[in-house]
């Protein structure tokens, strides 16, 4: 039988590379039905997955329920837009803009990263202060900075252009780029929660009191996990505004926050897979039933479903996962490569050896 260790290390090595494949074949898929529109669904929904495989990061390990994560994928949209507008557009649309920043015109990738640093940055010193709190109070407390955060960007009418669109960003992101920045986001988050860090926070999850009896510092364990999933919110924030082209500060709230929770729930809290399958399920469904909405023709009979089915139909399949299958589609479990698939080389060419004691 494998150890809790070995099936950690199979983890890591495994199931960002099984994660990784299945979104290849999304993206493969999506694209060689030639449609534009279901081009743009899959670009649009592997920028989720950054947005939701940063999220679970922290909630995912900690166990604390967060309302404050589309803050930082605001932070970073407008990092982004500053880093990356044309100069002259931003003298017209932000001219309270600093000098520095009204000049600059960064490349779109350096821009996107700048965004998750700054909004990684703005986590640490939040979190500083947020998470030495607990359970329902530590989640008021997130939920209080994404409303400070809104009215702030709303009310910075010189810096954030306020309730009126920032409008003129670069739409370069493809199904290519954002599988990349997806990718990625699974790499890291696998490779943290295999670390000695992950564990810890896990740990505390599962029982504060033993953990603490342990000597696990929860506060440290949990505002590394705070800040590296604020890093790839703000990346993905990024990416969202550069896909629309267009940002507002009521993109980045309530809205947002309920489509995290809402995609991470379904596919469940308790793993990594569940994550990337709860995006990927929801994603399709809403898809589906948007171009149902539309009319679909077979022959000569069209089928439509009556408008605003969608909004009723998922609520009710949500209903119902969450009655029959309450840990979610994944239930906490992992995608990974069988065992015997991953062994070690000396395992499988080791020679047998004589009993000892025993003569030949």
């Amino acid at each position: 039988m494998a150890s809790p260790h070995m099936i950690r290390r199979r983890m890591a090595a495994t199931t960002p590379l099984v994660l990784a494949l299945l979104l290849l074949a999304f993206v493969l898929v999506a694209l060689s039905l030639g449609d534009r529109a279901i081009a743009r669904m899959a670009a649009e929904t592997l920028i989720r997955v950054t947005l939701v495989v940063g999220f679970w990061i922290f909630v995912g390990n900690s166990g604390v329920v967060s309302f404050g994560h589309a803050a930082f994928a605001c932070i970073g949209a407008y990092v982004s837009a500053w880093a990356t507008l044309k100069p002259e557009m931003k003298a017209t649309l932000l001219p309270g803009l600093p000098d520095a920043i009204t000049a600059a015109h960064w490349h779109v990738l350096p821009a996107a990263v700048a965004g998750g640093i700054v909004a990684a940055l703005v986590a640490l010193l939040t979190g500083a202060a947020i998470l030495r709190l607990s359970g329902i109070a530590a989640s008021i407390a997130t939920f209080a900075f994404l409303a400070m955060v809104n009215t702030i960007w709303a009310n910075w009418t010189p810096v954030t252009g306020g309730t009126s669109s920032v409008v003129g960003l670069d739409r370069y992101v493809t199904p290519w780029v954002a599988l990349a920045w997806a990718v990625a986001a699974i790499l890291i988050a696998a490779l943290h929660a295999a670390s000695a860090s992950g564990l810890a926070l896990r740990a505390t999850r599962e029982d504060e009191v033993a953990a603490a009896a342990s000597g696990i510092d929860r506060y440290r364990h949990r505002l590394l996990a705070y800040t590296l999933s604020a890093f790839f919110c703000g990346a993905g924030g990024a990416l969202m505004g550069h896909f629309i082209g267009v940002i507002n500060p009521d993109g980045f709230y309530l809205s947002l926050t309920f489509l995290l929770l809402a995609m991470l729930v379904l596919g469940g809290v308790g793993s990594l897979s569940g994550a990337v399958v709860g995006v990927l399920a929801l994603s399709i469904a809403v898809e589906g039933l948007v171009r149902l909405e539309k009319g679909v023709s077979f022959g000569a009979v069209t089928f439509s479903l009556p408008p605003g089915s969608q909004e009723i139909i998922l609520a009710i399949a949500m209903i119902l996962i969450l009655i029959f299958r309450p840990a979610g589609l994944m239930a906490g479990r992992e995608v990974m490569l069988p065992a015997r698939w991953v062994a070690r080389p000396d395992a499988t060419n080791r020679e047998p050896t004589q009993p000892t004691g025993e003569t030949p």
